[in-house]
């Protein structure tokens, strides 16, 4: 490995924000034909230091090269003329193009433009989604596309540009266990031509499966750097810690004895959002876990819920009273509470301070004669930041300046904050480090201490498996099996997730042999076969 020529040197980085240093020094390189893993907790300077790499930052001291070459100034544009592409978390797309034009707005010189080759088009974007093994219509407008969709536009547009290092922040944030094999065997042909790639993942199974070398960030410095043979995962855990960092004791396992029916769905069905005959209840005090493949409706069923989008029939009950909920705002006043998946999009004005996020959703309850007392408001905030233990100096801070789970933790208040009986949390800890993802775990077993009935939706089948006193299973929109905690397991849940209800039911035994894998993850637009992309 050390024979290989480095493609990139970043050397001495630093960079402040309105005076906090978010890089103090940083140096890291990457070497043609590498995965070179970039780890650390949020706020460690990960993502600033990626947008320095890609001219979306620039550095206020040290230095760059690429090929051995000092670049004096990285712009966008420059990235791109050097061969550096990235693929983030969230997606980058035009919402009202194509999913072939927008894979044509990296492939493709801009005189392309003048005259469009269509058919050239859309075979150059149906191979580069073969690729990744997507299975999706180029022809879809993008703005129609789940996230995990988007995602792989977003990886296959990377791959489409030649790139010769490529970034990923999370690409996996998104995908299904399917889809991720695709996207380790697009990475083994790229590293294979020679393309390095810098890996950024919380996931360190996947930074140990993919990774030459492993760099640690904290706390705006390089910690260390390690041949990936050469370290273990505590150890990479107690270099992004730090000595001094306080860490959450594992909770104990949680008693609950199940009482009074907070949200009863009664034979729900949303034809056009691909949900059908659902019956499920969650009681006061319980932690429902919703699992299931891409295709398998439980953001559409959750979405129903709230109001987003209109059952066809069937019932909602909301402590024991039937609620004819035809809109968010009517889910509202009965208690009802849905964190999305998306945070940036939905669930947080990342523009706005932490406390005009946190009255949000309930502004009646900091107005006096229809204006906002900012003493009230101002003290909604401070309640919620003590409470959830929010990291920030200032409520007044815009919540962009968050990290990413301190922004999960505003999405939270936002929505406790109109006191609701019943939360419905989307995939709470995607994208979060683990830190703030046990700090969120507690939170939620204090908030079901406290009688709040939870909906967890989540793709990652250890945290649905550790948090959940029940769990239901979703496959082609519709319930395949409800297990008990004590009776479930990682095979026997992926067993109902792919339709085996026969063989796996409460009491019963099933899926052996299952690989829990990567995890599950949704799709908002099923269609009518198995649980890949665009199905």
């Amino acid at each position: 490995m050390s024979s290989r020529p480095l493609a990139l040197a970043a050397t001495d980085i630093a960079k402040s924000f309105a005076g906090v240093r978010a890089l103090k020094g940083v140096s890291f390189d990457l070497r043609a034909g590498e995965v070179h893993a970039l780890v650390g907790e949020n706020g460690a300077g990960k993502s600033t230091l990626i947008k320095i790499i890609t001219g979306a930052e620039t550095a206020d001291a040290g230095s760059l090269s690429i090929d051995g070459h000092i670049v004096p100034q990285m712009d966008p544009a420059t990235a791109r003329s050097l061969g550096i592409a990235a693929i983030y978390q969230h997606p980058a797309l035009f919402p009202h193009l194509t999913v072939a034009e927008n894979i044509a707005t990296a492939t493709e010189p801009p005189g392309a433009w003048r005259r469009v080759d269509w058919r050239a088009r859309r075979r150059k974007a149906t191979d580069l989604l073969d690729r990744v093994g997507a299975r999706l219509d180029p022809d879809r407008i993008v703005s129609s596309l789940s996230m995990p969709e988007q995602q792989i536009v977003e990886i296959a547009r990377a791959l489409g540009t030649d790139a010769r290092i490529m970034v990923m922040d999370e690409p996996t944030a998104s995908l299904t266990t399917h889809e991720v094999e695709h996207l380790f065997t697009a990475i083994g042909l790229l590293t294979g031509h020679g393309v390095g790639v810098i890996y950024i993942s919380h996931r360190l199974d996947e930074v140990f499966t993919l990774a030459d070398r492993v760099t640690v960030l904290r706390d705006g410095e390089t910690v260390a750097t390690r041949a990936r043979k050469d370290v273990t995962r505590d150890e990479i855990t107690r270099l992004m810690v730090g000595p001094s960092e306080p860490r959450l004791a594992p909770s104990e396992p949680r008693t609950f004895r199940s009482g009074e029916t907070a949200l009863d769905l009664r034979h729900i069905t949303n034809t056009r959002a691909g949900v059908h005959d659902i019956t499920l209840s969650v009681a006061r005090g319980e932690i429902l876990g919703l699992a299931g493949l891409v295709g398998s409706g439980r953001t559409a069923l959750a979405e129903t819920i709230f109001g987003l989008s209109q059952a066809d029939s069937g019932e909602v009950l909301v402590a024991g009273q039937v609620a004819h909920i035809r809109s968010p705002a009517q889910a509202m006043r009965r208690g009802l509470a849905y964190v999305p998946e998306d945070r940036r999009r939905h669930a947080v004005v990342t523009d706005l301070s932490i406390t005009a996020n946190t009255s949000l959703a309930d502004l009646a309850r900091v107005s006096h004669a229809g204006l906002i007392d900012p003493a009230a408001e101002r003290a909604l905030a401070e309640r919620y930041v003590e409470r959830l233990r929010i990291k920030t100096t200032s409520v007044d801070m815009a919540v962009s300046t968050l990290s990413g789970g301190n922004q999960q933790k505003v999405a939270l208040a936002r929505w406790l904050a109109t006191n609701p009986s019943v939360l419905i949390l989307d995939e709470p800890t995607q994208g979060v480090d683990v830190g703030a993802k046990a700090e969120i775990h507690a939170l939620m077993r204090e908030l079901a201490a406290d009688g709040l009935a939870i909906v967890l939706i989540s793709s990652d089948l250890p945290e649905i498996l550790a948090m959940s006193d029940r769990i239901a299973v979703m496959h082609s929109g519709r319930i395949s099996g409800v297990l008990d905690a004590e009776d479930a397991t990682a095979e026997r849940v992926l067993a109902l997730a792919l339709g085996d209800g026969g063989r796996a039911t409460p009491g019963g035994s099933a899926g052996a042999g299952l690989d829990a894998g990567p995890p599950l993850r949704e799709n908002r637009s099923p269609g009518p076969s198995g649980p890949g992309i665009g199905s």
